[in-house]
């Protein structure tokens, strides 16, 4: 890959002829359909009236390329030449966000009116390097086109998309941030805040030794989010649950788990020992107030059941640390 860049085997688009240009163009809108297809066909199943969005987005592209192929054959034959984005120099690349499931309805539709608005940008440069009549007429009615369709997606929504079913499909896409995201990152913060309690207070009490509390509490805490992290992937694929990608979860749980331990062991990093427990104590409460936060905001557990919960079982592993720190 880096070779190819230093190598300097890519044209320049001033350098392109017009048949280069029509070649590019014509790749362009074919890549740009089968995007649209590939964003249709990784909806369709949770969001259908959606997917009509993107497969009214392809077919447009393919009316351009047609388009396009036509003008090509009228003016050099019907031998294109293979050009694409990635032999041009400078020209817009598109991400492989097509290839990532499950898809974001919010984020395919932003990046559909970010692509519409770097093909007008496209064909207003390919504008100004030709001459020919018939193929500036083409590139101009594309352009304005373009123009018109960057808020294609937006319009085509209108049509397919009723207020009814937007919220429904934005109320599965939250259930989808919840499951993949919020469940295995609320289950590693509780695990990570609460569960490394006893062994970070019971050192600080056994030993009285700020450094060797902090290096005790920076090993539970890592430790308690590779194994959480790794749980999490082994546990469920995502495939019949629903609860989305397993890495996606693993990281989740295994970083939220890792910040949980973390936020009362970073205070023994002060070496009075005293002050360090007082503040370890104080990020104790604030830990446990988001954690009842989060399962009040998104998993919709009342404040006083969420409240009695974390707290109980933060005050149990709490007093046992000390009991046996003082043993």
């Amino acid at each position: 890959m880096l070779s190819r860049i230093l190598s300097g085997n890519r044209r320049a688009f001033q350098d392109l002829s017009e048949q280069e240009i029509l070649a590019l163009a014509i790749s362009s809108e074919e890549d740009d359909a089968r995007i649209y297809a590939a964003y249709a066909d990784g909806l369709r199943d949770e969001f259908p009236d959606s997917a009509k969005v993107f497969d009214g987005m392809a077919a447009e592209e393919n009316t351009h390329r047609a388009a396009l192929i036509d003008l090509h054959q009228k003016r050099f034959g019907d031998v294109i030449p293979l050009i694409r984005r990635e032999h041009v120099r400078g020209y817009f690349q598109r991400k492989p966000d097509w290839l990532v499931r499950p898809l974001g309805i919010e984020k395919v539709r932003k990046v559909a009116e970010d692509m519409e608005h770097q093909a007008e940008r496209f064909y207003r440069q390919a504008l100004k390097r030709t001459q020919d009549a018939d193929t500036r007429k083409l590139l101009g009615q594309l352009a304005t086109e373009e123009r018109n369709h960057e808020s294609l997606a937006r319009r085509l929504g209108e049509k397919h998309i009723t207020d009814e079913v937007a919220d429904d499909e934005a109320a599965r896409e939250h259930r989808q941030f919840v499951l993949t995201y919020v469940q295995p990152g609320l289950a590693g913060l509780m695990d990570g805040s609460v569960s490394t309690l006893a062994p970070i207070f019971a050192a600080a009490f056994a030993t009285g030794d700020t450094w060797q509390t902090f290096l005790i509490g920076l090993s539970a805490s890592v430790g308690a989010g590779i194994s959480m992290g790794f749980t999490e992937v082994a546990s469920d694929d995502g495939v019949i649950s629903g609860r989305g990608s397993p890495m996606k979860r693993g990281f989740a749980a295994g970083i939220m788990t890792t910040i949980g331990g973390l936020g009362h062991a970073l205070p023994y990093l002060i070496t009075d020992f005293w002050t360090a427990t007082v503040i370890a104590m104080i990020v104790v409460v604030v830990e446990l107030w988001v954690i009842t936060w989060i399962q009040n905001k998104y998993m919709e557990t009342p404040w006083m059941r969420a409240a009695f919960q974390v707290i109980l079982g933060g005050a149990l592993v709490f007093a046992a640390g000390i009991l046996i720190g003082n043993a």
